[in-house]
């Protein structure tokens, strides 16, 4: 995996994707300057995610949606887009959760703890399972970090019971929804 984090890119949609990370790391750094610490320590959380596929050597379409996905989840919290649009919430759950269940399958698949996509024994039923309950269980960490931010950081961070499960409820749909992308669409670049 080093190799591919360290391979340069070779088309404009690798080099497109790299960008997104370069714009990761300057979100930190406006956020630190003006907004507040603690939007700069959302938008440095996210980094590392921002890594994740280049290290896993994803096509840059799917590296490209990662990590977007991953900034505007970060950046709605710095412009309280989850409390002050209704749907926002929902769905970004629904879209970064199914993401990240993605990723984390493609991520084991590489380190030879699922089979890969291109491997005889790829099942694609059990794609979707095993991707399904990587978002169930990913949306449960979520909403732990949450309530961690909320009891430990900043009562701004908004916790409630209702709230809690329907992100969790939603995260499981999207991540169904990315078990089926895994099933049958190629993520890892060639």
């Amino acid at each position: 995996m080093i190799e591919n984090f360290l391979r340069r890119p070779q088309t404009l949609g690798e080099g497109a994707a790299d960008a997104v990370r370069v714009i990761g790391a300057l979100s930190v750094v406006v956020a630190a300057i003006w907004f507040d610490l603690t939007d700069a320590g959302v938008l440095a959380f996210a980094l590392p995610g921002l890594m994740v596929p280049r290290f896993v050597g994803v096509r840059s379409w799917f590296d490209i949606t990662c990590s977007v996905t991953l900034l505007v989840a970060a950046w709605s919290n710095v412009f309280d887009l989850y409390t002050s649009v209704a749907w926002w919430d929902l769905a970004v759950h629904l879209v970064c959760t199914g993401v990240a269940a993605a990723l984390l399958y493609v991520l084991l698949a590489r380190i030879h703890i699922l089979p890969s996509q291109r491997s005889e024994r790829f099942v694609p039923a059990g794609a979707v399972v095993v991707v399904t309950a990587f978002g169930l269980a990913l949306s449960a960490v979520w909403e732990m970090v949450e309530w961690i931010g909320f009891t430990f950081i900043s009562d701004d961070i908004f916790v409630a019971y209702g709230d809690t499960i329907a992100d969790m409820a939603v995260g499981g749909v999207g991540a169904l929804l990315a078990g089926f992308a895994v099933a049958h669409l190629t993520l890892l670049r060639d």
